[in-house]
């Protein structure tokens, strides 16, 4: 993977979560001066744990209960902080990567019935717009070439695969059903192929 002209470490840096003692490298994409971040716990090695997480301003910071995204960042942190791997953490990646503006209009047009990719497709926009192909390169800085990915997209085990990263482990992330986020997550199950268990069917709060 000849990746150098397209990703630039900037720094690293140790920082202190509550999860523990992290080291944090920030990388830039050089095809939109986009600044993304790789938390590491340990001394990372191939076939450690990563999760490629997408930044969420309303699952996160706002603590909205229509996404899973809030939930499944903590259970990463957890996870990952508890042994050796890596938190990729994806910026410009809000409402699947149409930007946060576009992504209220589109819970807007959810709440007239439309389903999330009906609402994507209604303002022109495909169904995920986001590119995964710069964790790849983030991971390649980082000396790793085959990891255990925690996730239950399908689209990111595509994509790094196709860029050279073997993925020797698939791990499921909990989807903590509601009665605000089950039909958004069931469309993500039927429609763009998540993998989720029988929790998705029963709200648990």
């Amino acid at each position: 993977m000849n990746d150098n002209h397209k990703t630039t470490k900037i720094t690293s840096s140790q920082l202190p979560t509550k999860f523990g003692i992290a080291t944090v490298h920030v990388f830039r994409d050089n095809t939109d001066s986009t600044e993304h971040v790789a938390l590491q716990f340990g001394d990372i090695h191939n076939n450690c744990l990563v999760r490629i997480h997408s930044e969420c301003l309303t699952g996160e910071v706002l603590h909205s209960l229509k996404c899973d995204c809030g939930d499944q960042l903590q259970e990463a942190f957890k996870m990952i902080s508890e042994e050796t791997g890596i938190l990729i953490y994806l910026r410009n990646h809000e409402g699947r990567g149409i930007g946060l503006g576009n992504k209220i209009k589109a819970y807007s047009l959810q709440d007239t019935g439309m389903n999330t990719i009906e609402a994507n497709h209604h303002m022109g926009f495909p169904t995920d717009k986001r590119d995964f192909k710069i964790s790849a390169y983030i991971l390649n800085k980082l000396g790793i070439s085959s990891i255990r990915l925690l996730t239950n997209n399908p689209l990111k085990m595509e994509v790094l695969k196709s860029e050279g990263i073997e993925i020797i482990e698939r791990i499921a992330t909990s989807c903590n059903p509601n009665k605000h986020n089950q039909s958004y997550l069931l469309t993500k199950a039927t429609e763009m192929g998540h993998f989720f268990k029988g929790e998705l069917f029963t709200c648990k709060r």
